[in-house]
């Protein structure tokens, strides 16, 4: 069935009338210590996805990746590449070849296809309180992976109970915007199962490494960037998962510019009865929700669009929005954009919490202030960006009423004209559009597991037998190879 990708114009009542479109209106925010404490850890440079195939081209060592397609218009439209280059990521670690790789197939007598000689080492590429992520080469194929490490699983019921929550989350996801599980390493047997090996997709970096560094990203990286956002959030919260922990450094950019929303350590299904308490140990401090930092005992998927309000306006001024040396400051930067909250905007908040917040000086909203951020701040991305930093929770804009604002029209056009796997260009160079644009999840993600599983030993056993049935596939299994020259490093992280 063909769809047609067009604007899809409507009016968005709300806070429209309220913005100054005049960028040098006078503002009190706070703009401190932004841009200038990010330290870049890449020297990521970002093209412009959107130019002509034939001035495409990768920065670094690596040559673009074209990707062209045909508008859905009367009039071909120009053929377009999107490509990003992470020339750190991609770069091949000191010391040529490697001796061994960390990944060997589990079967006897197997005999992997012949790998290129000039494949890259297994190397680290990200570390965390999880454990580490590390580049490899899988056997079978030779294509390159992601393999993530979680050890020590089985301290605590409710440490175990996380990394089996977060690991059927993996291979549940099916969606082009959200990391997922491609295999799962063969555990030894239980009585020396202590430890998990999943392997996920490779992406080349993530949001912050792009932020920070000193490409140019023009309306259209953010207006696609965001679109794959909020269409990822879309899935996961269909799916009635929060991820509590959205932030650039979570979002996974490939070289077509293709985003992956990740880590899910911190995920969990939303709790439908308000008077059970979740905890307020979540988000990282920049990206945080109002309602957590004022001690909100339950809170919703309003969180997580919150912190895609908060990186809509980091892509913008290319500076961290709301960026405070602790939970008190970081609610003053709020309260200096979006002026003093109500009692009924308080009304989720704890008694201490809104008692020190009626003790302050009362603020005006200063949402001008938006307008400084760029020259692509524009009135339709303040509208939506306001539209999401809501104060309260309850007024905030959600991800499917967001998806269909107008700003986000050219990035769903781009995004699917060359980027997404959902659409496809026929024979007759006309391209073919899927009826869903921004698809829900098919079912909710289950998690009555959780409340049969009393005992750490339990948690063991039942993940064991999950993985297990993961493996399942046909496909030949994987194991770690004790053998290979970056073992030790891997082992020892």
């Amino acid at each position: 069935m063909a769809a047609t990708v067009g604007p899809k114009r409507h009016t968005v009542n709300g806070i429209r009338a309220n913005l100054n479109p005049n960028p040098n209106h006078s503002h009190n925010h706070n703009n401190s210590g932004l841009l200038n404490s990010h330290q870049s850890s890449s020297n990521a440079n970002v093209n412009n996805c959107f130019s002509n195939t034939s001035n495409s081209q990768q920065f670094g060592h690596r040559a673009a990746v074209p990707v062209a397609a045909v508008a859905p218009t009367s009039r071909s439209r120009p053929r377009i590449s999107m490509s990003v280059s992470m020339s750190l990521v991609q770069g091949g670690a000191a010391g040529g070849a490697p001796q061994g790789a960390i990944l060997a197939a589990a079967a006897p007598y197997y005999q992997p296809p012949a790998v290129p000689q000039d494949v890259q080492p297994d190397r680290p590429i990200g570390y965390g309180a999880f454990g580490v992520v590390w580049a490899v080469t899988d056997p079978r194929d030779g294509r390159r992976v992601a393999l993530k490490k979680l050890p020590n699983v089985f301290q605590s019921l409710v440490s175990s109970k996380r990394v089996f929550r977060e690991l059927k989350m993996l291979c549940f996801f099916k969606h082009e915007n959200v990391l997922s599980a491609l295999d799962i390493l063969q555990p030894p047997h239980l009585d020396f199962f202590q430890e998990i090996y999943v392997i996920t997709e490779l992406l080349q970096s993530d949001l912050h490494k792009i932020i920070v560094s000193p490409q140019h990203l023009s309306a259209d990286h953010i207006k696609v960037f965001l679109y794959q956002i909020l269409r990822g959030l879309k899935y996961l919260h269909s799916a009635r998962i929060l991820h509590r922990d959205i932030k650039p450094g979570n979002l996974l950019v490939n070289s077509n510019c293709v985003l992956k929303i990740c880590d899910f350590g911190l995920a969990r299904v939303e709790e439908p009865d308000q008077a059970k308490h979740m905890t307020q140990e979540v988000v990282t401090q920049y990206y945080r929700a109002p309602e957590i930092l004022m001690g909100a005992r339950h809170y919703s998927s309003a969180v997580d669009v919150w912190s895609v309000g908060c990186i809509f306006g980091e892509l913008l001024g290319r500076r961290i929005l709301f960026q405070a040396q602790n939970p008190v400051q970081q609610l003053e930067l709020i309260t200096e954009l979006l002026g003093t909250p109500s009692m009924e905007d308080m009304r989720h908040a704890c008694d201490g919490a809104r008692s020190h917040m009626l003790r302050r000086a009362p603020k005006l909203p200063s949402f001008s202030a938006l307008y400084t951020l760029s020259s692509h701040a524009t009135h339709e991305a303040v509208h939506l960006l306001c539209q999401m930093l809501v104060f309260d929770p309850d007024k905030r804009i959600t991800v499917t009423d967001a998806l269909a604002h107008p700003y986000l029209d050219e990035g769903r056009l781009r995004y699917h004209s060359c980027m997404c796997k959902c659409c496809f260009t026929t024979s007759a160079g006309m391209r073919q559009y899927t009826p869903d644009f921004e698809p829900s999840a098919g079912q909710p993600f289950d998690d009555l597991w959780e409340r049969k599983l009393t005992s750490v030993q339990q948690v063991k056993e039942e993940m064991h037998k999950f993985i297990a049935e993961q493996l399942q596939t046909g496909r030949v299994p994987l194991c770690i190879n004790p053998q290979s020259a970056a073992f030790k490093s891997f082992a020892s992280q």
